[in-house]
């Protein structure tokens, strides 16, 4: 798995752990190992120039996704996956952070940055939600790879609760 994380946003991050939790959840999702995908870390200027550009939106979001080839997980029949660029997932520590301090579970930027990690991956990958069933799907799916991951190292204490909307 070929996976670049650029961290142009000026804050520290645990750019370890991004790309850690990326790479888990492409290889929990079947996604094929020569796949290619690019993490980039801005800061609040930068992102509200994105979801304005992009979206039609104010103000900064948490992450956003840019999907390339549209790279779906392979059916439960599929020996081979199809391999490609998966795109594009930009992060905002500072609206991370707020967002870590404002759950239900309160939780570090870092952490928050990993649920949005998973959250970016499974957008670039078809996932959405927009709808009650879909946002269930997605929501299961990003806890189980968040929980499996923070389980695989060991880690301890409550999973950040989803934050993203």
């Amino acid at each position: 798995m070929s996976i670049d994380v650029n961290n142009e946003s000026g804050t520290e991050v645990d750019e370890q752990a991004i790309l850690d939790i990326a790479r888990y959840a492409l290889a929990r999702m079947r996604i094929h190992p020569l796949s290619e995908l690019s993490v980039i870390v801005v800061d609040a200027d930068a992102m509200e120039q994105l979801h304005i550009q992009w979206m039609d939106l104010p103000g900064p979001t948490d992450v956003m996704s840019f999907p390339m080839d549209e790279l779906r997980p392979p059916a439960k029949d599929e020996d081979e996956p199809p391999q490609g660029l998966l795109g594009d997932i930009v992060l905002c520590p500072e609206v991370a952070a707020k967002q870590g301090t404002e759950a239900p579970t309160q939780h570090s930027m870092d952490e928050e940055l990993q649920l949005l990690t998973v959250h970016g991956v499974l957008h670039l990958l078809g996932y959405d939600h927009e709808e009650p069933d879909e946002k269930a799907e997605m929501f299961g799916l990003q806890a189980a790879i968040v929980d499996g991951w923070r389980a695989e190292k060991g880690l301890t204490g409550p999973s950040p609760a989803p934050t993203v909307s």
